[in-house]
């Protein structure tokens, strides 16, 4: 479920290219998850890892995660140990 959730996110990357010929992507409703690259393809790449690590963080922190296509990775209670 995971990888399908990055999947789908990254699909709504938004790409641009930069004055020094780098290309530059951003997920809109993806706060701080952008990435930057020599390529399209080298910025792809490192905007799946910036997601991955997003996702971790929201993970640790139960932070609220945007629900894509009734994807939703949302923790609804913590385990108790």
């Amino acid at each position: 479920m995971i990888i399908e959730y990055v999947q789908k996110a990254i699909e709504r990357a938004e790409y641009k290219k930069l004055e020094d010929g780098t290309w530059f992507a951003a997920i809109p409703g993806f706060d701080g998850v952008w990435a930057n690259g020599k390529s399209v393809e080298e910025c792809r790449k490192e905007l799946v890892e910036v997601m991955e690590e997003w996702l971790i963080l929201k993970f640790k922190d139960i932070d609220p995660i945007p629900i894509i296509e009734g994807l939703d990775l949302n923790i609804k209670e913590a385990a108790v140990a």
